[in-house]
């Protein structure tokens, strides 16, 4: 009984552990200095998107405590863009209107990104070229695509238990 009184709180908290991690890892500099991601407030939610996407599908389909992380992920995810929004000036009557087009951008990309890792390369390069590097040309895409591929392969290779501490190890972004 007192296990399923203290999970919520333990799950909360390693989901918040999990998303600093991503935040942490969106913010690499070889993202925006060596493949060209946009460094400004599009980009960085595209990035801190993927990544956070990246953790849902690894933990899809791996049970009750899997799941409720993932939740606790998402609304962590969702309570920083809350709070990102309210901080770069945007007014309490706008902010809710906002988040229901950010949601809608987040599900949206987390289905285009589930249908392209279980698909063929060039799907997922070009879902990166229309997200991340909208508008930008040159070779990025192709290399986060890459990228992309080597931290699915590494979250796969790391135990469940790990994740669910709150640890994950992302691989360096330009290989």
């Amino acid at each position: 009984m007192l296990q399923s009184l203290f999970r919520p709180r333990r799950t909360k908290a390693m989901a918040s552990k999990l998303y600093a991690a991503s935040v942490a890892q969106a913010r690499a500099p070889g993202f925006y200095v060596s493949l060209g991601a946009p460094d400004t407030i599009e980009g960085r939610f595209e990035l801190y998107s993927l990544h956070v996407i990246l953790l849902l599908h690894r933990l899809r389909g791996e049970g009750a405590e899997a799941a409720e992380t993932s939740q606790a992920l998402f609304d962590t995810y969702t309570s920083a863009l809350d709070n990102a929004l309210r901080e770069t000036g945007v007014g309490d009557l706008s902010v809710p209107r906002r988040m229901r087009r950010l949601g809608e951008a987040f599900y949206g990309r987390a289905k285009a990104y589930q249908a392209a890792l279980g698909g063929e390369a060039e799907a997922l390069e070009a879902l990166i070229g229309r997200t991340v590097f909208a508008g930008v040309s040159g070779e990025g895409s192709a290399v986060l695509a890459a990228y992309v591929r080597r931290c699915e392969s590494a979250l796969a290779a790391q135990p469940l238990v790990a994740l669910l501490n709150g640890e994950v190890a992302w691989p360096e972004p330009v290989a």
